[in-house]
């Protein structure tokens, strides 16, 4: 792994770190300089008003006074002090949140600029390599992941440090890029997805609800009535095979994730690898090795060579990249994250 440089400040101790997305809150603990990260915990976001009262909930549940730090990884774009979630109903001031938390520093950001962050951080043994390639060191790295949504970034070096190299997390929302078809039965399925939504964007294939989404379409492609099914049973019924239009979904998923990864690689020129990440991808791994994925993230015509010589990673479902990726904004002066 390229490594990033050292912290440039000393931070805030203790912190409190932060993953939220459309579905769950997830808070981890730092106590001091190096110290790993402790008392992680899960809450699910519909059991709570909001993101301080999930905060409180952490705090209380774990008898943790205020911390003097924290940093809190979203799933929506950050583009001023005021928040309003896009795949659930919180919002909040961030200037309100720190002032009635109590809290000496609080960072923002995106989820995804999180997951950027803590790329150079990730072992070996937290990734899964799908296909060749060899990633380039000091050269941009990608990651993509879906999950409530689907969530996109990367870091691009700016510059090298004292034998390091230093790099800038992207914060964009390349989710919501207009998806594209490369076969016919693809085609039929964005015509689909574009009476259905008016716009075809990335998410409304690669996330969970994309995953209902292109279940949905399948039964209809297929004049096969469409029951109503979770995510998570989408999977389960394409894995026995009893229901076709469940295993029509989810080879659609991982086309259509493998042609979406390789934008993004020609995108960033993503020579350091395209890792991908969220709360679905590292439940398919061995589904995701069988499909055309990789195929698909190659397929771009002149560029195969280019893109074949890129690694495509899966982080690995124990890992929280994003509660790594809050705790190294920290490590940063503030406002250079």
């Amino acid at each position: 792994m390229t490594p990033q440089a050292e912290p440039t400040s000393a931070g805030h101790f203790p912190r409190l770190l932060g993953d939220i997305g459309g579905t769950n809150a997830r808070f981890a603990w730092q106590a001091s300089t190096g110290a790993p990260l402790s008392d992680v915990a899960v809450y699910i976001c519909d059991a709570h008003h909001g993101l301080q009262d999930a905060i409180q909930t952490y705090l209380g549940a774990h008898g943790k006074g205020v911390p003097r730090g924290c940093a809190i990884a979203i799933a929506n774009p950050i583009t001023g002090d005021l928040v309003q979630m896009t795949n659930r109903d919180w919002s909040f001031s961030i200037t309100a949140l720190q002032r009635e938390l109590g809290i000496e520093r609080l960072e923002v950001i995106n989820d995804f600029t999180a997951v950027a962050l803590s790329l150079p951080a990730l072992a070996a043994h937290e990734l899964r390599q799908v296909g060749s390639g060899a990633a380039v060191l000091g050269a941009p790295m990608a990651v993509l992941g879906p999950g409530t949504g689907l969530g996109v970034s990367g870091l691009v070096p700016v510059g090298p440090g004292q034998g390091t190299v230093i790099y800038a997390p992207l914060s964009g929302e390349g989710g919501h890029v207009t998806l594209s078809a490369s076969t016919e039965r693809e085609a039929a399925v964005l015509q689909w997805l574009h009476q259905r939504f008016g716009h075809a964007s990335a998410e409304r294939a690669l996330s969970g609800p994309g995953l209902v989404n292109l279940y949905e379409t399948a039964c209809a492609l297929s004049r096969q009535a469409a029951g109503p099914l979770a995510p998570a049973e989408v999977i389960e019924l394409a894995r026995r095979g009893t229901d076709p239009a469940c295993v029509a979904a989810l080879d659609l998923f991982c086309s259509f994730l493998g042609s979406v990864a390789g934008n993004l690689a020609l995108t960033l020129g993503a020579r350091g690898g395209v890792y991908v990440g969220g709360g679905i991808a590292p439940r398919l791994v061995a589904e995701i090795e069988r499909s055309s994925f990789r195929e698909r993230f190659e397929s771009k015509g002149r560029f195969r060579g280019y893109l074949a010589s890129i690694p495509t990673f899966i982080i690995d479902g124990g890992v929280i990249p994003a509660l790594v990726g809050a705790m190294r904004a920290l490590d940063e002066p503030a406002g250079q994250q």
